[in-house]
């Protein structure tokens, strides 16, 4: 091998898949992937479903086992923290005093939780971030306790489906007037509502918490109407932000994440990032976005590797996101923002299970779909966001019009 290296931050979905992308693509050099957890990286979907449910635990929801890095021959720095990123030397400063030379660093820091103010100095106030948040969380969950989760998107409604279903008594505020409202139309938020609803959670939208009290736990929540509710402990789920920190103070360009063109290459030619933390232009949807999935995470991260690696290869996958509520698998592609036309595919209160597909148009075009139950539609729905031409409402939402039929031709 020669001598280059590549540093990555961050032991993300993105981290470890551009680190290991990084050799299918051939660099030769010297790759050091840098995490801040002790723990060998790990799948963060299953913390707020299966790892928290106890049906899996950590070993079993690891992104690789250590011989793929060994294999590879990636050094793992874990429970390492970059504290600095001094592009003038090209290097990074670390916590334990050393300073590491790169040729190339990329940025896979991923993001972080957004905190409320209220019940800080608390004990039983939780966020989940990591596989430590949810061990601690585990402790809590005891049948027959009561639990208030302050935010219902994806994180709080897939943790009360899992506490509900561990015999909890379960709470959700929301300070918006229906849940999910940032990223699903209101039909999808009446379904999901009625899911939660017939399996005993309690949600309440358009309310805001303004106070949580105790001694040194959590005991009484306040909101905004005079409601006041009693718990054992409390759940904050009320989104992220991209961790953008080092890059910042490095001097990269930063717009709501660390802006990178469609090569995943930021401001400064050396410096690539992935991931949660950054935000890059989009051909299908013709603006910059940025998003917060796996599905990125992972695709991004693929294509920087190959442009660290001296390649031309642009980014610009179909979004797509899942969640597990119950029995329930929710399926999503592309964006709905801006929609000008929904159409159902489907009866989203038809009780015998067949499922349903909400389509968004804009223009004629598919811009995003979301699915219960409908594998089909959810594939066919990908593909025509990625096409962009317009179609027939009256197809998409035609039985009688397989799947297969309304992509034919694309």
């Amino acid at each position: 091998m020669n001598e280059k290296v590549c540093i990555v931050i961050g032991a993300s979905h993105a981290g470890v898949s551009l680190a290991l992308q990084l050799r299918k693509e051939g660099w030769g050099g010297l790759i050091k992937l840098i995490g801040a957890e002790r723990e060998l990286p790990y799948h963060r979907p299953p913390l707020s479903k299966e790892h928290l449910a106890g049906e899996k635990d950590l070993d079993a929801i690891r992104l690789r086992p250590a011989r793929i890095f060994e294999d590879n021959a990636i050094e793992l720095l874990l429970g390492t923290t970059v504290l600095k990123i001094d592009r003038d030397v090209s290097a990074v400063l670390l916590d334990d005093g050393q300073s590491l030379h790169y040729d190339r660093l990329a940025v896979c820091t991923g993001a972080l939780v957004q905190k409320i103010p209220l019940g800080a100095t608390l004990q039983n106030v939780f966020y989940i971030r990591t596989a430590t948040d949810v061990a601690q969380l585990k402790e809590m969950s005891q049948p027959g306790r009561r639990v208030v989760i302050i935010g219902a998107g994806y994180i709080g409604l897939e943790t009360a489906a899992v506490l509900k279903q561990r015999g909890l008594e379960v709470t959700v505020i929301e300070m918006a007037e229906r849940i999910l409202s940032r990223v699903t139309g209101e039909r999808m938020s009446a379904y999901m509502t009625a899911l939660h609803t017939s399996h005993g959670v309690e949600i309440k939208t358009s309310t805001r918490v303004t106070d949580i009290r105790g001694d040194s736990n959590a005991t009484r929540i306040t909101c905004d109407d005079g409601s006041e509710y009693t718990a054992d402990f409390v759940i904050v789920g009320i989104g992220v932000m991209p961790n953008v920190g080092l890059a910042e103070n490095a001097g990269l360009d930063i717009d709501e994440g660390v802006l990178v063109d469609e090569y995943a290459c930021s401001s400064d030619p050396h410096i690539y990032a992935a991931g949660d933390c950054t935000r890059h232009p989009s051909a299908i949807f013709k603006r910059l976005i940025r998003l917060e999935s796996v599905q990125n995470a992972n695709d991004q991260a693929r294509a920087a590797a190959a442009n660290i690696c001296g390649k031309q290869t642009a980014y610009d996958a179909v979004p797509w996101f899942w969640s597990d509520q119950y029995q329930v698998k929710l399926q999503m592609a592309g964006l709905s923002s801006g929609f000008d036309e929904e159409v159902c595919r489907g009866d989203p209160g038809d009780a015998d299970g067949t499922g349903f597909a909400l389509f968004y148009l804009q223009d004629s075009r598919v811009i995003a779909v979301e699915c219960v139950g409908r594998p089909k539609e959810f594939m066919a729905g990908k593909q025509l966001v990625k096409s962009g031409q317009q179609i027939p409402a009256a197809s998409l939402a035609d039985e009688n019009v397989a799947p297969a039929e309304l992509i034919a031709g694309l």
